[in-house]
């Protein structure tokens, strides 16, 4: 289903990143099931979900709880519960409801060092080459715009820029967008959703951003009308579907339950099964070289 390369796992920069900011946490959680009758946060700073993000569905059972309290993100006075939920329909993952506007603003105004431009420039640019490589051998030219939404520490913008794209970046912490314009490279503070580029774009990254998103679905649906024709989407988050997470999982270390800013856990089937009904079809997958568990998807844009 995928042709292409498929990268090792773990470079060591990446792997001591997440060690330190996410699986030294002590978060918990127990394990629950059945449907459940209503959905309501414990405490202030979500908006509970109606129905599956995804599929709409309704029926919905009671996944994990785990407590994000010691995420170095967290703020006091906002829920530290995470509950998850399962879609009965779909078996789609997804928290029990997504952080508000307030919650939002206290989450993002601060950032840890490593979503900050000029964090590990030389290991970030390495691992950054490699993505590129692999979306130009799928792209089979080097041509156009490259988006990159959630740019975080910039590495990927600056990698792609450094192989001859134009590039634009996106996000939501000004502090970020400040520092790397500072390096020439343009980037605005602004929702995805809210973007209109002059002309179609040839490539979209999302690296690491679309379980952040409460609604997934209006961010593909935009991507599929920003990009040109065989325009490619490049994808990047956790997979729960591998063994590593499973095992984790047995072992009670996986630190993805208390990551307070994931609303969604994806598997690669059912990534590529959103993918196909949002007018996409994936074309190489790989393991991530950025984070624990991470995995890689390009797609292209059908017609």
């Amino acid at each position: 289903m995928f042709p292409g390369c498929q990268n090792a796992c773990g470079s060591p920069n990446a792997f001591q990143l997440q060690r330190d900011n996410m699986a030294t946490q002590n978060y918990t959680f127990s394990l629950s099931s059945g449907i459940a009758a209503s959905i309501t946060p414990r405490s202030s700073g979500r908006i509970p979900y109606a129905s599956c993000p995804l599929c709409d569905g309704k029926q919905l059972g009671d996944h994990r709880h785990a407590s994000c309290a010691q995420h170095p993100m967290y703020k006091a006075g906002l829920s530290d519960e995470m509950r998850w939920m399962q879609c009965a329909d779909c078996k789609h993952v997804f928290t029990h409801g997504y952080w508000n506007e307030e919650a939002l603003a206290r989450i993002f105004g601060s950032a840890n060092p490593h979503q900050l431009p000029g964090n590990n420039p030389h290991g970030s640019r390495s691992i950054s080459a490699k993505m590129v490589e692999k979306v130009i051998r799928c792209l089979g030219e080097v041509q156009g715009t490259w988006l990159d939404v959630g740019f975080g520490n910039g590495a990927l913008l600056g990698a792609a820029q450094e192989y001859g794209f134009n590039v634009v970046g996106l996000d939501l912490r000004e502090q970020a967008v400040e520092l790397i314009r500072l390096d020439g490279i343009e980037a605005h503070v602004m929702l995805f959703e809210n973007y209109l580029p002059p002309e179609p774009l040839r490539v979209i990254s999302m690296a690491d951003v679309l379980e952040h998103v409460p609604h997934p679905i209006p961010v593909l649906q935009h991507a599929h009308r920003l990009l040109a024709d065989d325009g490619l989407l490049f994808l990047s988050m956790p997979n729960d579907e591998c063994y590593a997470w499973r095992m984790l999982d047995r072992t009670g270390q996986n630190p993805y339950w208390g990551e307070l800013e994931h609303y969604h856990n994806f598997g690669r089937e059912r990534l590529c099964q959103l993918l196909r009904t949002q007018g996409f079809e994936a074309i190489d997958y790989g393991i991530s070289e950025r984070y624990y568990l991470c995995m890689e998807v390009i797609a292209r844009k059908r017609a």
